[in-house]
């Protein structure tokens, strides 16, 4: 194996995203994360290798090609076949020494949140968990903070020639955001939340050229320190906002009647076409509904075609989740609350009397 120092930075070169398979499927965190690697590796003049490891998995590899990715490195092995986290982490500390990544992206996952900051650890270098925008280009970043922070940008100073990730994320229960960078170890390790980075449409020649590269490496039973003796799967129920063409949230507004105001919120979305019900932050801690309906910074990234607010003031924890939608549709019975300047449309008055009218014409209109 290549000599591995953490600190020769000028011997680290590329951006790479540990590609997450179960069950010999990729996940959909994959391809945004590819998508992701693909433009920061754009801006630095490198390539996208994505990293796999399962059993029998290297058919998958072609896919990953076809959202950005240059190279993919295939570890396969029996003992790979379900995660476990000493098998995984050895492997992959195994690879990062020998071709030395510039970034390494990991999706913030289950196995995701529980893999990242052993490898981190092993690997002598700083993690950013959970961030929700990344970048290197300086200008880009400034650009980012003009949009989406009250920072007087004009009157800072930034080193534009700084090639360090910048990792933003949540911090303070979501009252914040830090931007986080690791300008002395590498590879610089993030975590990047499901659902916040756009995927880019799969390119099927791409996806032909991409380079499969099985790679040696040892792993044996000795390095097996649990046994997994049975897996059992519980089916439950959790609502799909990320994939969710038709997003109806509900916020504090409902508080006068919260069962009858969720109750409309979803028979409005299903009057929309098939849609779900999401949530701000202040119904979710109520016990309203379940933290698995919650948009926003420290919920889940939304970006669906149509986004109606119902009763939700506009917080910029919640704006963040959700502003990126199609369309975005707000009822609220007070007129200067910030979700209006987001929305395409706006709505004042009462929700309990505005989305039953709304149903109904909308019936009318299917009819």
């Amino acid at each position: 194996m290549a000599e591995y120092d953490c600190k020769d930075l000028a011997a680290f070169k590329g951006v790479w995203v540990f590609c997450e398979q179960r069950d010999g499927k990729l996940m959909p965190t994959d391809f945004e994360l590819v998508s992701e690697a693909r433009k920061l590796a754009d801006e630095i003049g490198c390539e996208v290798w994505g990293l796999l490891l399962g059993d029998k998995v290297e058919a998958l590899a072609k896919e990953l090609g076809g959202y950005g990715a240059d190279q993919v490195l295939v570890c396969e092995s029996p003992l790979l076949k379900d995660y476990r986290t000493e098998t995984y982490a050895k492997v992959i500390c195994d690879m990062v020494k020998e071709y030395k990544p510039e970034v390494f992206l990991i999706g913030a996952s289950n196995i995701g949140r529980d893999l990242a900051p052993r490898l981190a650890a092993r690997l002598h270098t700083g993690l950013t968990a959970d961030c929700t925008h990344l970048d290197i280009d300086v200008n880009k970043y400034v650009e980012f903070l003009r949009e989406s922070s009250t920072i007087d940008v004009d009157s800072q100073q930034f080193d534009y020639d700084n090639r360090d990730l910048k990792m933003t994320r949540p911090a303070f229960g979501g009252h914040l955001m830090a931007t986080i960078i690791c300008p002395r170890f590498r590879p610089q390790m993030s975590t990047v939340r499901p659902g916040v980075m756009k995927k880019a449409e799969f390119d099927k020649a791409k996806a032909e050229a991409v380079k499969v590269v099985k790679p040696a490496f040892e792993l044996s039973e000795s390095d097996c320190e649990t046994e997994i003796v049975e897996i059992k799967k519980a089916a439950k129920k959790l609502v799909d906002l990320i994939g969710a063409n038709v997003v109806v949230s509900v916020g504090r507004g409902i508080s006068k009647d919260t069962e009858k105001g969720i109750e409309l919120a979803q028979q409005l979305a299903d009057a929309l076409g098939g849609g779900v019900v999401g949530a701000s932050r202040a119904v979710t801690d109520e016990g309203w509904i379940g933290a698995d309906h919650q948009v926003g910074q420290t919920g889940k990234t939304v970006h669906p075609k149509i986004y109606v607010a119902l009763g939700i003031s506009g917080a910029i924890q919640h704006l963040a989740g959700m502003q990126d939608s199609e369309c975005i549709i707000a009822v609220n019975k007070n007129e200067s609350a910030p979700i209006f300047q987001a929305a395409d449309y706006g709505i004042v008055g009462d929700l309990y009397k505005v989305v039953p009218d709304l149903i109904k014409q909308i019936e009318a209109v299917k009819a």
